[in-house]
């Protein structure tokens, strides 16, 4: 029970214990007062009546004796009136029956009145002549304490009311602080933290207030404090300072994470950019301007490649930049590093460089699964030979699987993605993603593949990005949506599935409108959901995927984060977001070799803001049993990757492709 009904019914109570008292004790004094009165009464009468009858006596006139006796019975409230003899030989007498009217029965029982009686003497000369009895009758009394009695009851049950309203309304005023004491405490359960600005003037209250605030303010500030000790972590690991691009060590993991991935097929491009004379700059003008100039040529970087959704653009070191773009065509980095080299162009106008001779461009495109170590060192070939073909020039090289083979283009990915759209060629697959402790599986997440026309699995990996680039994403998680929903739990095995979406989606009002029908009327056999977005696509939508949190959760399903710690968002949106779950980026569990590995700190770092928030924390990408040994010890709720299970065909029957997400 609240406090706020406790002290209600304790005022209630407080409140029947005086109306208890001072009922009786008003009861009490004005039956006594009507006894009283009764009494009085019958003796007056008694008194007044014997002398007003003597003279009647003392003539023997007994008829007179009756008139008058009859006048005072029939004017008054009495029960017997009687004159009798000096013998006691009743002479006259008039008498009522006792009734009652308009008081209870049970009333009479309960205040049972004592009738009074009084007598006088009747003389007749120095003699007596007879004895005049009076009794009251009683219904006058009862009338009149009934009556009472109804009137301060209803006086107390008014004022009853009034005060079960004001005091309720005072107490809920008094009270509130309370109130906002217990919603700032959800708050913090929540991981939210909100400090109470308005001050109760109750000195009790204002502690526990004072106190609360005090507490929230701490716990914010340990939050805030492991934040600022991860971002921190992850920059001096990973982050050029100088710049704002990641370093080596940063592009290097993301490269790799991006390449391995053991596909048939695999796509991209990457680049090295080298700003010339940056040693001599620093000699004749002084380190300054050198800082001006790479903050620019960064500046510029980013710029032109931010229409590519998967660019990484790094600093390497001095004046070395590298550009990888993952999943597009080979053919399309010549366009790119003629666009990249109009804009270095720039800083020769803006007279940043020492001289004309800017920059060299190296860049390598490639078709088929690679190590980076080769990428770089063609791409460095690449640059040697652009550097020795004069000033500002870009060289690009090609590796295929077949060097006569031509890189599809835009229209016929389009084509492609359009035909398979629309006869439904979607392949699912699923990897399934285990408990830390016990290997239990948590959910298996789905991965779409498109069924070729003659017959192979094309893997997400390469034709997602032409998917977002044509603006067909949407189509493509619809589609794959509507074959999720057609599932139940005893036919795939697992009570939850995994589905990536990408933030485009949701954008979609429609699209959005349709998710959430779908999902509040899934029947109860189909499995629940765990709507994932990555990291980097997520942040600029937080709100709107913090409402289609709120809306699927109700009917049991989960939102997670895919990728978790690639971006250097700032973690506070794990605040706002407050996901169920994340994924730590495979860029970062797969620099986990062994148990020394420095990089074990800053996951650890991740880890610890995640799960001071309740949000739990999984590893993909775990490769090899170092991997996952290193990974229990860092005590992440759950572990995706090789090193657990292979993606299979969802459903029993599908030909099982060897592509891999």
């Amino acid at each position: 029970m609240t406090l706020y009904r406790q002290l209600v019914l304790f005022t209630l109570l407080l409140f029947f214990v005086l109306f208890a008292g001072t009922w009786l004790a008003k009861l009490e004094s004005t039956r006594s007062f009507l006894l009283n009165q009764l009494e009085s009464h019958a003796q007056d009468t008694a008194t007044s009546l014997g002398l007003s009858v003597s003279q009647y006596a003392a003539a023997d006139d007994l008829p007179a004796v009756e008139s008058m006796i009859n006048a005072v019975f029939d004017h008054g409230y009495y029960r017997i009136l009687r004159y009798s003899d000096p013998w006691g030989k009743v002479l006259v007498e008039r008498e009522l029956d006792v009734t009652i009217e308009n008081v209870p029965a049970w009333f009479i029982r309960l205040v049972p009145l004592k009738t009074p009686e009084a007598s006088a003497n009747v003389m007749a000369a120095w003699s007596r002549a007879g004895t005049i009895y009076v009794k009251s009758h009683p219904g006058y009394a009862y009338k009149t304490l009934w009556e009472n009695v109804v009137r301060m009851t209803l006086w107390f049950i008014g004022s009853g009311i009034v005060v079960l309203a004001a005091g309720g309304y005072i107490l809920r005023v008094l009270l509130r602080p309370l109130v906002l004491v217990e919603r700032q405490a959800d708050a913090l359960c929540r991981k939210e933290y909100e400090i109470q600005e308005h001050l109760p003037k109750t000195k009790e209250l204002r502690r526990v207030v004072e106190a609360m605030n005090r507490m929230t303010g701490k716990v914010k500030g340990m939050f805030d404090e492991q934040v600022v000790i991860a971002e921190g972590l992850r920059r001096q690991a990973y982050y050029d300072f100088l710049t704002g691009l990641g370093n080596r060590r940063y592009f290097e993991s993301q490269a790799k994470a991006r390449l391995d991935r053991r596909e048939s097929e695999s796509r991209g491009i990457l680049m090295l950019v080298q700003v010339n004379d940056l040693q001599e700059l620093n000699k004749q003008r002084g380190y300054q301007p050198g800082d001006e100039l790479l903050k620019r040529t960064a500046s510029l970087l980013q710029a032109a490649t931010e229409n590519y959704t998967t660019a990484l653009v790094a600093r390497l070191s001095g004046g070395d930049f590298a550009v990888f773009i993952a999943d597009v065509a080979a053919e399309s980095g010549k366009a790119l590093a003629e666009a990249i080299g109009s804009q270095l162009n720039r800083l020769t106008v803006e007279q940043l460089s020492l001289t004309d001779n800017a920059w060299h461009i190296g860049m390598v495109g490639y078709e088929s699964v690679v190590s980076l170590e080769r990428l770089l060192s063609e791409a460095d070939l690449a640059l040697r030979t652009a550097q020795q073909a004069g000033p500002n020039i870009y060289e690009v090289r090609y590796l295929t699987v077949e060097s006569e083979k031509t890189p599809l283009g835009q229209q016929e990915w389009k084509g492609i993605l359009d035909r398979a759209l629309a006869e439904r060629r979607i392949v699912l697959f699923a990897q399934s993603v285990v408990n830390a402790g016990d290997n239990s599986t948590m959910h298996r997440e789905v991965f779409s593949r498109i069924l070729q026309e003659d017959g192979s699995l094309m893997s997400a990996g390469l034709f997602l990005p032409f998917a977002e680039h044509l603006s067909l994403v949407e189509h493509l998680d619809r589609l794959v949506l509507e074959e999720i929903f057609k599932l139940d739990r005893e036919g795939i095995g697992v009570d939850r599935l995994a589905v990536n979406l990408s933030p485009a989606s949701l954008v979609n009002n429609e699209l959005r409108s349709w998710l959430l029908d779908r999902v509040a009327h899934l029947p109860e056999a189909a499995p629940r959901i765990n709507f994932e977005f990555p990291e980097f696509g997520a942040v600029p939508h937080l709100e709107l995927i913090k409402g289609f949190s709120a809306a699927v959760r109700q009917q049991g399903h989960l939102v997670g984060l895919d990728h978790y710690g690639r971006s250097f968002s700032h973690l506070g949106y794990l605040k706002t977001l407050q996901p169920d779950y994340v994924k730590i980026d495979k860029a970062y569990t797969g620099e986990l070799q062994d148990a020394e590995s420095d990089s074990r700190f800053f996951v650890a770092s991740l880890c610890s803001v995640a799960h001071s928030l309740d949000i739990r924390v999984i590893a993909e990408g775990v490769e090899t049993e170092r991997q996952l040994a290193v990974m229990k010890e860092l005590h992440l709720d759950g572990i995706q990757g090789y090193a657990i299970d292979r993606p299979k065909p969802l459903l029993a029957g599908e030909e099982e492709g060897n592509n891999r997400e």
